[in-house]
This record gives structure tokens, C-alpha cells and sequence, in this order.
């Protein structure tokens, strides 16, 4: 099959999902491939690059200093966690919007920063300031990935296995437990001393700061078993993204595989929030731009593509405001921005949902 066959009944040619100047190849020309391994590689660079200036950029001790690799050691959390944060929220991005063929929702519709800020407003509200700052450790990171995970398989096991269960009613009923969780966290918030609301607002922006290393040996293992699993369901993602009746006709269980990925999705997206915080809009951010990167529809080579943004836009961001700009408090408000402004964009161009 070269090129991708139109049909007017099908959902993903409304959602944006199909463009004419793609082809169900990986690739329509040689050119187009040089293309890609070429903007690939570049932004990797650009990447380690960025991650290398975060070690050892301005470090205050001199690097014949015994005291220099502690430093770099204690800048290396950072990194690692946007390395996480951006395997998370990359690769769930982008495989959700190709099981629900819409590329302009994203996996936060699905409530994870809601139920994130209400777990730790109540901390807050019903056991004090001192319960909320012992409320770390391996044992509430993994509370806080259960509670997450839990909620998203009863919400696709209700609704995606019924009878009449669909997406679209997921999606409207996860909005509606984000909205309703986010109230009552809301209502919470506004009871609290000023003291008290002082130390839990900061835990509540998405930062690489709030990570603790302590996290690593059990957050590291669960995000590369998911991505090791969601990479190697790219081809049944290229299938999927065609349809239900498409995928269906070409031997591919639709729903099997939709309620597959979206479990992986809900696995990578409570570790990232649970690892640093809500990142609403960074997620299709980098989706945004990938699309744009990576003229293929081969899931083999957008989530590289993914990948490779993903870690650039969290890497340079954190060293040009820490180090060119000196606000080193505004990074995630500024990525959120920026997604947040791509968001409005794509969705009056395209002019829907």
C-alpha cells in the first residue's frame, strides 16, 4: 500500500490525524528520510548538549575541586528527572492521541493532575503541615502511582468494556473527575492557614525539582519496562490510528489494543506527575512539534522524533533560565505557556476537537 486510502466516514480524517502530504510508508523519498535522521541527531545533540551545560555549567566550585563532582552529582537528580518526565510525558502523549485519533486532547483530560492535587491538598488539610512534609519516601511516591493507575483501569474497564462503553464517553467522564477533584482541592486550598498554603503551592507546580533520588531505583525500572512496551507496539499504533473499522478489517483487535495502550499511558503519566508535578500542556507541546519534525505516520519513528523534542525543550529551558535569564522558579510556567498557546493555536486552525 503506497499512499493512504481517504474515507469520509472515518473519524481520524476530521481529527487531523491524516495529512495529504503523508504517506502510509515510513517514508515518501530518500530525501525525506536523510531529512529525519538529520533533524533527529541534531536535536539530540542540542539535547545533550543542553544537559551537559546543567552539570557543569556555572558550577560554583573549580573542577580541580575535590568539592566539583558532589555538585555535579546533586545537578545530575535534575537531569535524570527530566530525562523521566520526558520519556513519560512523550511517548504517552502521543500513543494516546493515536488511540483515540485526536492530536489535540492529550492524557491530562484523563484527571492525573486533578487527583495529584487533591491527594496532596488533603494531606495538608486533614493532617497539617507536618504530616504533608513527611509525606515522602519510596512508600507515598508508590501510593500516589496505585491511586492513579487504579482510577484510570475502573474508568477503562467501566466504560471501554460495556456494552454501549466508548472513548468519547471516557474521555467526557474523565474530564468531569478532574473538574469535580479539582473543585474539592480548590475548595480545600482557600481553608488553609497561609502558612500552610505557602508549602503545599510549591509542591503543586510541575518542577524537576520537586523529584527526589530516592525515587529513582523504582520510578527508572517502571518507565523503561512501559516505553519498552509502548515502542514495541508502534506497529499495532500505525494499525490503530486508521480506525476501529479499518483496523478491524486488517486483523487488529480494536479495543484490546486502545485499553493495551492507554494502560501503558496511564502507567507512564502517574509517574511523571507522581515523580514532579502536573505538566498539563508539555505533553502536546512536544506532540505538536513532532508531527511537525517527522512526516511519517510510522510510529517507529515518531516516538524517537518524541523523544529526542521532549528531552531538548525540558533540557534548554531549565539551562537558559537558570543560567542565561536567572528565573529559575518560571521554567515550568513558561513550558505550560508556550503548550498552552500551541494548544489555542492547533485547535483554531483545525476548529475542533
Amino acid at each position: 500500500m503506497s499512499e493512504l486510502t481517504y474515507n469520509n466516514n472515518d473519524p481520524g480524517r476530521d481529527s487531523g490525524l491524516y495529512d495529504k502530504n503523508r504517506s502510509a510508508r515510513a517514508f515518501r523519498s530518500r530525501k525525506e528520510e536523510t531529512r529525519y535522521w538529520i533533524v533527529l541527531m541534531t536535536l539530540l545533540l542540542l539535547g545533550t548538549l543542553a544537559a551537559y551545560g546543567l552539570l557543569v555549567y556555572n558550577n560554583p566550585v573549580p573542577i580541580d575541586s575535590p568539592s566539583f563532582l558532589p555538585v555535579v552529582k546533586r545537578r545530575l537528580t535534575a537531569v535524570i528527572a527530566m530525562i523521566l518526565a520526558a520519556v513519560c510525558q512523550s511517548l504517552s502523549t502521543v500513543a494516546f492521541q493515536t488511540s483515540t485519533n485526536n492530536r489535540i486532547i492529550t492524557p491530562s483530560l484523563l484527571g492525573f493532575e486533578a487527583l495529584y492535587s487533591t491527594i496532596h491538598t488533603s494531606t495538608m488539610f486533614f493532617f497539617g503541615a507536618s504530616a504533608f512534609i513527611k509525606f515522602s519516601g519510596v512508600g507515598p511516591f508508590l501510593f500516589q502511582i496505585a491511586v492513579m493507575v487504579l482510577l484510570c483501569l475502573l474508568l477503562y474497564g467501566w466504560l471501554l468494556s460495556g456494552k454501549y462503553g466508548n472513548l468519547q464517553l471516557m474521555l467526557l467522564v474523565g474530564i468531569i473527575i478532574g473538574t469535580g477533584l479539582k473543585s474539592v482541592s480548590s475548595f480545600m486550598r482557600k481553608l488553609l492557614a497561609p502558612s500552610e498554603f505557602d508549602i503545599l503551592q510549591s509542591r503543586l507546580f510541575g518542577s524537576v525539582s520537586n523529584a527526589d533520588p530516592e525515587y529513582f531505583p523504582v520510578a527508572i525500572p517502571v518507565v523503561l519496562l512501559a516505553a519498552v512496551l509502548i515502542l514495541a507496539h508502534s506497529k499495532k499504533l500505525n494499525v490503530l490510528s486508521l480506525g476501529k473499522s479499518t483496523s478491524t478489517s486488517l486483523g487488529v483487535r480494536h479495543k484490546p489494543g486502545v485499553i493495551y495502550t492507554l494502560i501503558l499511558v496511564s502507567v507512564l503519566m502517574s509517574v511523571s506527575t507522581s515523580l514532579v508535578g502536573p505538566l498539563t500542556f508539555y505533553g502536546f507541546l512536544v506532540a505538536a512539534m513532532t508531527y511537525q519534525a517527522a512526516p511519517t505516520y510510522d510510529h517507529r519513528y515518531i516516538f524517537p522524533m518524541a523523544l529526542a523534542i521532549g528531552f531538548l525543550v525540558l533540557t534548554g529551558s531549565y539551562f537558559f533560565m537558570y543560567h542565561i535569564f536567572r528565573a529559575q522558579g518560571v521554567v515550568s510556567i513558561i513550558i505550560e505557556l508556550f503548550g498552552g498557546i500551541t494548544f489555542l493555536v492547533v485547535m483554531l486552525r483545525k476548529g475542533t476537537l
